[in-house]
């Protein structure tokens, strides 16, 4: 075994951007919306709401996609927790939530289509499906036959929450085009936490009767007749250069290179020594064994020879 002290040119970080179908069919297209019948007909299934790619009741490999929730401010489209104080209830509290997470400000209204929005659905992609966001410009959600996209390629400044980048969902400009809308938003694609919000004023069938259980998320899923969206990651890389000139790394260290007095077993190794490289250890200042390389084949190596070998780090 031998040693050799890297230098800063030996190593180089890169990073790449990578973007990749987001559900778990494989497909970046989504065109079947199953729930939970027990979900469903819950307590909780009136302003939340799981959504599979298929019948978790018949099919093991169902996964859940993206959830649906309710938000109302005034509390309605849902039962109050307690009669005797109107208005409290899971829709206000999950309004409350949104509004924290998002505008981090307890005080302040959503403002989805320009002005003050009270009541919304909020989409919220499973966290293993968009891994680390949700990639800009590769959204359409077709609702009630009406296609809807974020408008990243329209702006040239990207605005900031307090969970990260906001763009507007709007209808698309171009069919089947994303990243380009036209008319008034209805909503935010918040792409960092992997949230849309949509105002309920834009889906049909919205009710948001006080006091009472009106299953707005069901609502929303059964309108829902496609979803095409996409996940970006950054994958980290740091390329190692191990530069082995002809006069390093000729002699190996396996017991059987030298006899019991420690000479050369071989008269040939003492003016032409050979070795063969099969392994790479990185090792930190104190010693310790951090990452190991395999070569794809041993490597012969002796003076006559010099070798380069990369070696490549992924976080």
């Amino acid at each position: 075994m031998s040693f050799k002290r890297f230098d800063a040119e030996d190593i180089v970080i890169s990073a790449e951007a990578i973007a990749a179908p987001l559900w778990s069919t494989g497909s970046p297209e989504l065109t079947t919306f199953v729930a939970s019948t027990v979900q469903a007909a819950s307590v909780s299934g009136k302003y939340y709401l799981d959504v599979y790619q298929s019948n978790p009741a018949t099919n093991a490999d169902a996964e859940v996609q993206f959830s649906i929730a309710f938000a109302d401010k005034a509390g309605r489209g849902t039962s109050d927790f307690n009669p005797a104080i109107p208005g409290k209830s899971p829709s206000a509290a999950i309004y409350g939530q949104l509004r924290t997470l998002i505008l981090g400000d307890e005080n302040t209204d959503f403002t989805l289509t320009g002005s003050t929005t009270t009541s919304l659905y909020a989409i919220s992609i499973d966290r293993a499906r968009f891994k680390e966001k949700i990639l800009p410009a590769s959204l359409i959600l077709e609702i009630d036959g009406v296609q809807y996209t974020d408008n990243s390629l329209d702006v040239t400044t990207v605005t900031y929450k307090d969970a990260g980048r906001v763009y507007n969902l709007g209808q698309v400009a171009t069919a089947d085009t994303p990243g380009s809308i036209t008319g008034t938003p209805i909503g935010w694609v918040l792409p960092d936490i992997g949230i849309i919000l949509i105002n309920s004023a834009s889906v049909t069938g919205t009710s948001l009767t006080a006091d009472s259980d009106e299953a707005n998320p069901e609502n929303l899923r059964g309108r829902i007749d496609s979803f095409t969206l996409s996940s970006e990651e950054t994958v980290t890389s740091d390329f190692v250069f191990v530069r082995v000139k002809n006069s390093e790394f000729n002699y190996s260290m396996n017991p059987s290179y030298v006899d019991a007095n420690g000479e050369l077993t071989h008269d040939s190794m003492i003016n032409a020594p050979q070795s063969y490289i099969t392994t790479v250890g990185l090792y930190n200042d104190n010693n310790d064994l951090v990452a190991v390389a395999k070569l794809s084949k041993p490597l012969l190596k002796d003076f006559t020879k010099e070798a380069l070998v990369r070696i490549k780090l992924d976080f």
